[in-house]
């Protein structure tokens, strides 16, 4: 199996590089010099163009960031790509987009299989990721090998665009958890309780979650573009989900910054006011 990576960003290079030490050859393209340096410097042969990338691979894994990037390298790959090539999206973009793209690349000679990941930059650079797959299950086996030299897991969900709809419903609950963990803590840290005492005893409490386990390393990067999909895909189904309109507004306004001064400073700050620990007289605990 020749495998094409078309993005070599953070996600895209660890990704290429776990498929190289597994044995696969792999070859990779990227908009940034700066990016392909990166590549070559891990031993993945870089291609200068999108052109070139087609004609070394059958598979292709994109690692890139929008639903119009997507489309702009399937367009192509479907043209240059040899036939019965088969193009993995890793990236996370609109189930419709996917499901529209499955019909055009087939119509060429091309298959095409939605494996957008979770456990974000941590899981990519350890090989641990997750990968929520939709397409055929032939398709699906095809790649399976490949992906699996950096997930924990392939899993298959459905048809095309399942796979979107999965890693849409877990950024839901993680953005969610993210908005229920500040909350929480911030009453520990308004009556005294240090918070980061407070997250690790949660841990091992039933109301724990995977967010909060992780929280050091949330980079609150994609947030509004999670949410702008998830209530997307509600408007068109017809689903009242009144939690997700309140997350998708408090989120917005959350960064990593207010997550390590929750935990580790004085005070926090939250929908524009400043919280510090209430003094005894106030209140809190002596």
């Amino acid at each position: 199996m020749k495998i094409g990576v078309v993005g070599t960003g953070e996600m895209g290079l660890a990704m290429a590089g776990h498929m190289l030490e597994k044995g696969f050859e792999v070859s990779a393209f990227d908009v940034s010099d700066e990016r392909l340096a990166a590549a070559e410097a891990r031993g993945i042969a870089s291609k200068r163009s999108l052109d070139e990338l087609a004609r070394s691979a059958d598979v292709f894994v994109l690692v890139v960031a929008t639903d119009q990037q997507v489309i702009d390298v399937c367009e192509e790959l479907a043209v240059k790509a040899a036939d019965d090539a088969l193009i993995v999206v890793a990236a996370t973009i609109s189930p419709e987009t996917m499901r529209d793209l499955g019909p055009h690349l087939k119509a060429k000679g091309k298959r095409l299989v939605d494996a957008p990941v979770v456990y974000g930059a941590a899981g990519a650079r350890s090989g641990t990721l997750l990968s929520l797959c939709g397409g055929t299950e032939e398709d699906v086996e095809r790649v399976r090998p490949a992906l699996m030299s950096y997930s924990r897991d392939v899993v298959h969900v459905g048809p095309l665009g399942a796979g979107q709809i999965a890693k849409s419903c877990n950024n839901l609950l993680h953005w969610i958890h993210c908005v229920a963990n500040f909350e929480t803590l911030l009453i520990a840290k308004r009556y005294g309780i240090d918070a980061q005492r407070m997250r690790e005893i949660l841990l091992a409490c039933p109301g724990t979650n995977g967010t909060l386990a992780r929280w050091d390393s949330t980079r609150f990067t994609w947030q509004e573009k999670d949410m702008d999909v998830t209530l997307e895909l509600a408007q068109k189904a017809g689903l009242m989900l009144p939690l997700a309109g309140q997350v998708d507004q408090i989120i917005k306004t959350l960064k990593a910054d207010d997550v390590k001064a929750l935990l580790y400073g004085p005070e926090a700050t939250y929908l524009g006011r400043t919280v510090r620990p209430l003094a005894p007289s106030e209140g809190g605990l002596a």
